[in-house]
């Protein structure tokens, strides 16, 4: 009689979370910075019709590394949540936390009890009237979510571009002065060349007169910023 295969709770997490790591790993850097007038998104994304940067609503973001199927379940179900919300109750009833809050519950429980995590990584972003009030957070694909302070990397360098923009950052930057500092830390120290074209760039913008804040950058928008 042979002894039935047995793999303990333990050693199925570890299973998943490296299985996890390395889908997220095999993907190009995503980068949000914040700075003086709002929240800028960065992300090496030569696609022009595969979004890794979207709006979720009004003053909300949303970026993503990983599996984009996975990642987009994700963000149509973030702007359908925050659509009844905004609907039942008032706009300025939905926000970051709380989107962030049910993305955590939904990748918390997709990991624990599906027999594929998500491969994916993901950023829920708001802009707030003043520095302050802004809002970063970053869940990875077993739920838990980190509060970031001032800016995030994902992807497969996000240790090393994590390590560049910390030494680099400051609170009071400019657009032009954070979309380069977005590109030196996804170039890693100049090790690789990256283009405009190669680039997609959006930004939570509080001085906008418009309630809805988000707005996307073209190439020719990047090169006059950086020019």
């Amino acid at each position: 009689m042979t002894t039935p295969y047995y793999v303990g709770p333990e050693q199925l997490m570890k299973d998943r979370a490296d299985y996890a790591r390395k889908g997220i790993g095999r993907g190009r850097s995503v980068v949000t910075i914040q700075m003086s007038n709002g929240i800028l998104f960065v992300a090496e994304n030569p696609s022009r019709a595969l979004h890794k940067i979207s709006e979720i609503y009004d003053r909300i973001g949303f970026a993503a590394v990983g599996k984009y199927n996975e990642f987009e379940l994700l963000r149509v179900a973030g702007v359908r949540l925050a659509d009844l919300r905004g609907y039942a109750y008032d706009r300025k009833d939905v926000t970051g936390r709380g989107l962030a809050n049910a993305y955590a519950q939904t990748l918390g429980s997709v990991f624990t009890t599906e027999q594929k995590p998500y491969e994916v990584e993901i950023v829920v972003a708001e802009v707030g009237e003043s520095l302050s009030e802004d809002q970063i957070y970053r869940l990875s694909y077993d739920g838990s979510v980190a509060d970031e302070q001032g800016f995030a990397a994902m992807g497969g360098s996000a240790e090393v571009v994590q390590e560049i923009l910390a030494s680099q950052w400051k609170s009071n930057l400019s657009t032009e002065a954070a979309l380069k500092l977005a590109i030196s830390a996804l170039r890693q120290n100049e090790s690789k060349e990256i283009v405009s074209s190669d680039l997609e760039v959006a930004v939570l913008d509080r001085t906008r007169s418009s309630t809805r804040k988000f707005m996307r950058l073209s190439a020719q928008n990047i090169d006059s910023l950086l020019n």
